[in-house]
């Protein structure tokens, strides 16, 4: 037959608050009132660690301090660490405001002299041998615990211990999973953004073509018409032959002005640092030149159109002047005001 002594009662009234309870906070304050009939207290607390050991965090019932406004905490600086720490089995003081375990060096130890809280006794939460973190009641009035409340304070431990245990490990998953979560958007955005530069590419790469078809097309036939005609002349004469070399010399210009049209997409893309060092890469490509380069922009914001024109000509000029095994492009001013590297 079950013991119907009331501080059994009240041990089972703990364990039913308990139920439902969803977080720290909540569970804390659905049994302090309860807790306070078995051990009276002014400031009750517990304290867990977290998994790896480093940190504890505080909630409090009957008053607020720095312990549970301030969390987590260093477990190196807590008051009770030897507690923690496993050093010892039970903390139990009549003055903590004058015992020399709750006062070192760096310890937090400001909200008991704060709260004045002289009696006080703490017992470790134990899960499965390992200490998850304590329980602890405070009292302004001193010489108030025995050892008798350090007994009745385990049993109360021993009830809280495991639901606290699983509210740290759904805690700790939640965390998990938002950690998760945020990865996963991450990847998917970096997806995404790979898809939209590659379509970006490839209608480009299209544009760029039917450029340099319709152009490059429109130009050979020209020149072909005009080379048929001369085939028909018995003689060909140097004048006669100088409207075709223009027109070679146009479609070549054509041809570089399409191509060159293409480079500031680097430049849209990746931004103007990319595209300065991509230009450096296929200037000295074949070069056998090794480049070392410091962009600085000191002058004023300039349009893409007028700073996507000259790293081209300004690249290959010095390379094609360059003997030195290695070269430094540097700002210099340019015609149209934007900074232009050459190879020093």
């Amino acid at each position: 037959m079950l013991d119907t002594t009331p501080l059994l009662s009240q041990y089972l009234t703990i364990s039913r608050l308990l139920a439902g309870q969803l977080d720290f906070s909540s569970a804390i304050h659905a049994v302090a009132q309860e807790i306070s009939h078995i051990i009276p207290h002014d400031h009750m607390d517990v304290c867990i660690t977290t998994p790896d050991g480093l940190f504890h965090t505080a909630y409090e019932s009957g008053f607020e301090t720095d312990w549970g406004r301030r969390p987590p905490a260093p477990l190196d600086g807590s008051p009770i660490r030897t507690l923690l720490f496993g050093e010892v089995d039970m903390l139990l003081t009549d003055d903590a405001c004058a015992d020399p375990r709750f006062h070192f060096e760096g310890a937090f130890d400001g909200p008991i002299l704060e709260g004045l809280l002289r009696s006080r006794l703490h017992v470790p939460l134990k899960v499965q041998g390992d200490i998850i973190g304590a329980f602890s009641c405070s009292s302004r009035q001193a010489g108030l615990y025995s050892v008798a409340d350090v007994e009745k304070a385990r049993a109360i431990a021993d009830l809280l211990a495991p639901y606290f245990f699983a509210l740290r490990a759904a805690d700790q998953a939640k965390r998990s999973a938002i950690v998760e979560a945020e990865a996963r958007a991450r990847e998917e955005g970096l997806r995404q953004g790979a898809l939209k530069l590659t379509e970006a590419l490839e209608a480009e790469r299209q544009r760029i073509g039917m450029d340099l078809h319709d152009q490059t097309l429109a130009d050979l036939t020209r020149l072909a018409r005009r080379m048929e005609q001369l085939t028909r002349q018995p003689d060909v004469t140097g004048e006669a032959l100088d409207p075709l070399f223009r027109g070679l010399q146009h479609c070549m210009q054509d041809l570089r002005e399409i191509i060159e049209t293409a480079r500031p997409t680097v430049l849209q893309l990746f931004g103007f640092a990319q595209a300065v060092e991509n230009h450096l890469e296929r200037s000295t490509r074949d070069s056998g030149l090794a480049f070392h380069w410091e962009l600085i922009d000191d002058s004023p914001a300039r349009s893409t159109r007028s700073t996507s024109r000259w790293p081209p000509l300004s690249f290959a000029s010095p390379r094609r002047r360059s003997t030195t095994p290695s070269a430094t492009p540097m700002p210099t001013a340019s015609p149209c005001g934007c900074g232009a590297p050459v190879a020093r």
